[in-house]
């Protein structure tokens, strides 16, 4: 390659979406130049564990990277011989997740279907994975010590305290030892006001499995048997509101208080009506213009382990049990047979942080407009002028 092709050439690097080329196009674009740049370069592993850190919060929160590419790169290669429509649910749903996570890491598959050497295949299938599940569970770690202090003040009462305090710094009260936080976590369907509910569950005589649902994702903390779906994922403690005008989210517009502490900004979350914010959010930086099924799930579950009286994080903890949790309401959005309400809460909640998105299929096709008459006769003045010079 010349020194003029290489200097027009577009450099892709792993983990970054970056520009198919640097050509200039007259009245259609600005050149890279003229863009608002970052305000520093990011390395290729520093890329991929920013990609983690989204992956986790809005795509899929407990996942095993490295055997997620190893897999995905497995079926890629199988889908000559097997479709998809034979594989099983579980088998679909990784795939999916997976191909989401190449979306999501520019470059990724190309190195995967470009790699010849053992060698080369090696080095792919251990980078990406280490610093993307690095980002993933630094996501997490950064999400669940920020919301450890803030739920205190989300479950205040505006206009008392609670009683007996819960600490800030410390879990050891929390969960089904006090009455503010064993009545959001009670599981739907039982009665908190029971005061045998109330012993067995504080007690530990009845543990509660993931999949048993605790009532504050339900609107009003009310759970109607007969129509489960109502106010599911609409509950004030997810949807506590403030107004604000921030850099994805119109102004006066209600976000919901979670969501608003892991995709806008911690600080937002915080702030009262008519205030703004200067930093940029997860989803700003990210281009999230729409709320997924897994970033409501993720929000719901950071939530749910931050009202619990468990310290840390662990995949074996059957007492919080937060993976289960997380999978269970996570594959209830997911079902294809409940999609008609899966779309009605995802619209709900799109009107909630992204009132002002407009579809690309909505948006009016520019042919024919003013700006696209001008260019027309821009070119042909272009190409008038070169025909009389020659």
């Amino acid at each position: 390659m010349n020194s003029s092709a290489s200097s027009t050439a577009a450099t892709s690097v792993l983990g970054t979406r970056t520009r198919n080329s640097l050509e200039y196009d007259p009245g259609y674009d600005r050149a890279p130049g003229l863009h608002a740049g970052p305000r520093k370069k990011m390395k290729t592993t520093d890329a991929l564990t920013h990609s983690g850190r989204h992956f986790a919060r809005a795509i899929y929160a407990f996942t095993d990277v490295r055997y997620l590419i190893a897999q995905g790169f497995k079926r890629t290669i199988e889908m000559a011989q097997n479709h998809p429509e034979d594989w099983g649910t579980r088998a679909r749903q990784e795939y999916a997740v997976y191909k989401r996570l190449l979306e999501l890491c520019d470059g990724l598959e190309e190195r995967l279907a470009e790699a010849t050497s053992p060698e080369e295949i090696h080095l792919i299938a251990d980078l990406p994975p280490t610093q993307i599940q690095k980002g993933s569970s630094g996501a997490r770690a950064d999400d669940t010590k920020g919301m450890k202090a803030a739920i205190v003040d989300w479950i205040t009462p505006t206009d008392g305290h609670l009683t007996p305090p819960i600490h800030r710094r410390s879990k050891t009260n929390r969960g089904f030892h006090h009455q503010a936080t064993g009545s959001l976590l009670c599981p739907a369907g039982l009665d908190w006001t029971d005061k045998d509910i109330q012993y067995k569950l504080g007690t530990g005589e009845k543990i509660v499995a993931g999949h048993h649902w605790p009532i504050f994702i339900y609107s009003n903390l009310k759970f109607d048997p007969n129509d489960p779906w109502k106010g599911l994922l609409r509950n004030e403690l997810l949807i506590k509101v403030n107004s604000l005008q921030l850099h994805v989210i119109a102004p006066s517009s209600r976000v919901p208080e979670g969501f608003k502490h892991v995709f806008i900004a911690p600080s937002a979350a915080d702030l009262i009506d008519g205030s703004t914010t200067t930093r940029s959010g997860n989803a700003r930086i990210h281009g999230m213009k729409e709320v997924t099924k897994a970033s409501i799930v993720y929000v719901a579950t950071q939530v749910r382990f931050a009202l619990t009286s468990a310290s840390q994080w662990s995949r074996s903890d059957k007492i919080t049990d937060s993976e289960n949790f997380y999978t269970s309401l996570l594959d209830t959005l997911e079902d294809p047979s409940l999609n008609k309400f899966t779309m009605d809460l995802l619209a709900w909640w799109n009107m909630k942080i992204f009132p002002h998105h407009i579809p690309e299929t909505s948006i009016i096709p520019v042919t024919g407009s003013p700006l696209d008459r001008i260019r027309q006769m821009a070119a042909e003045a272009r190409i008038q002028e070169s025909s009389g010079s020659n």
